[in-house]
């Protein structure tokens, strides 16, 4: 996911996509403490996920509260 399509989200849109992501990312924890997972570098593109989206998200709600 790059930052342009989620830029092109909504709000609503983006908090929905946030909160995936860190489900994905609790689970992908969990079976890395087990051993069970298999490529661990998805754990660092979903943190980094996680990142861009609460960064968009940033930058919109700073944008609606300085046109209010």
């Amino acid at each position: 996911m790059n930052a342009k399509e989620i830029r092109d989200n909504t709000i609503p849109e983006l908090n929905e996509q946030l909160g995936k992501l860190k489900d994905e990312l609790f689970h992908l924890r969990f079976q890395h403490a087990i051993n069970q997972l298999d490529n661990p570098m998805r754990i660092v593109a979903v943190k980094k996920d996680i990142a861009r989206i609460k960064t968009v998200l940033n930058e919109k709600e700073s944008a609606d509260s300085t046109e209010a």
